[in-house]
């Protein structure tokens, strides 16, 4: 089993950067493909992005694309979200999920169905 913790979330302006961080525990951290999903007040669960274990392969939702970026350090267990121009909309739980994929290359889905281990969440908010 991974442990997932979230860190970074926080109030910014319209317009302005946050970069969460996802920081991976456990017996288990290696060859894992990563993710950041989001949830805001009375709706789903919904993927934001992901990439795979050695980084080459990147996933974003169309509603992010261009303004968030997912990186990782390997080294560090770390995955990042870098996210620019922000939106109001963008105002959600953010979470970190995890799991192994078929290949290092792989993602293994953009579902939450996808992924086994979460993390607890870090609150974003962004005011108009």
């Amino acid at each position: 089993q991974v442990q997932l913790v979230e860190s970074g979330g926080g109030l910014v302006q319209a317009g302005g950067s946050l970069r969460l961080s996802c920081t991976a525990s456990g017996p288990t951290t290696s060859n894992l493909a990563m993710a950041w999903f989001r949830q805001a007040p009375g709706k789903e669960r919904e993927f934001v992005a992901a990439i795979s274990w050695i980084g080459e392969n990147t996933r974003y939702a169309d509603s992010v694309k261009g303004r968030f970026s997912i990186s990782r350090d390997n080294a560090k267990n770390t995955v990042y979200l870098q996210m620019n121009s922000l939106k109001p909309e963008d105002t959600a739980v953010y979470y970190c999920a995890a799991d192994r994929a078929f290949r290092q290359s792989s993602i293994p889905g953009l579902t939450t169905g996808a992924f086994r281990s979460w993390g607890q969440g870090t609150q974003v908010t962004v005011s108009s």
